[in-house]
């Protein structure tokens, strides 16, 4: 009884030292893709047997300030399913499907629009979720106003303009097309070939629904791939 007793204590040990381990390792993978710190939830399924048969059931990526093109301050709850880890020239594996939320607040829309070439232009963000729609206050004192309204279809963000006016005049068209630019961009790009199926706008955000089936992740860079070779149990 002993010596079982100290087997199922050592399983245990080795369990959760090489989970977190795997934890740290993967979270540095995604990093890469989401632009920040991430927390990596595992599945039940014991590490120690994933290494045998190199099948991740599924794994979970939270992250509080991730970027994607020039968007900054983005929320994202990931999950990762049906993770089948073959490295290869080509590959690192493959995946079976994806799905994650993103929730953008009005200050990181407005950060995003400030840190490009609008600096000081625009002032202010709101959102209405009553209208779906966002108006951004160019100019001192919300001199000028410009409203947008997001809305997905066949895997992309659609930005419409509805309304831009100062004075009862048009707002320059450069202004104008470089605002819808920049949420465009921001609002396009993502990881593990996830695509847009939903977008909402609350009173203090915009909230995107993404979701990704079938994907090939790209090999692993060679140096990277030998510091962390062993000790990870998916490589993105």
């Amino acid at each position: 009884m002993i010596v079982v007793a100290a087997l199922v204590v050592a399983l245990i040990a080795a369990e959760l030292f090489v989970r977190n381990q795997v934890k740290s390792c993967m979270a540095q993978q995604f990093e890469t893709q989401l632009g920040s710190q991430v927390d990596v939830g595992l599945a039940w399924k014991p590490v120690l047997l994933q290494s045998l048969d190199n099948k991740v059931p599924y794994v979970t990526i939270d992250s509080d300030d991730s970027s994607f093109g020039p968007a900054r301050q983005m929320e994202v709850h990931a999950r990762v399913d049906d993770i089948q880890i073959e490295r290869t020239a080509e590959s690192s594996g493959t995946i079976g499907s994806s799905e994650a939320d993103i929730h953008w607040t009005t200050e990181g829309i407005l950060a995003t629009l400030q840190e490009q070439t609008f600096g000081g232009l625009i002032s202010g963000v709101e959102a209405d979720s009553n209208a779906g729609t966002l108006t951004f206050s160019v100019g001192p004192a919300g001199l000028a106003e410009m409203t947008v309204k997001p809305t997905a279809a066949g895997g992309t963000v659609n930005i419409d303009t509805t309304g831009a006016e100062i004075l009862g005049f048009g707002l320059p068209t450069d202004l104008v097309d470089g605002i819808v630019q920049t949420l465009t961009d921001s609002l396009q790009t993502y990881p593990l070939g996830m695509a847009p199926t939903s977008v909402t706008v609350t009173d203090e955000a915009i909230d995107i629904s993404l979701e990704g089936g079938s994907y090939t992740m790209p090999a692993q860079d060679p140096n990277q791939q030998q510091q962390v070779e062993g000790s990870c149990g998916v490589l993105v």
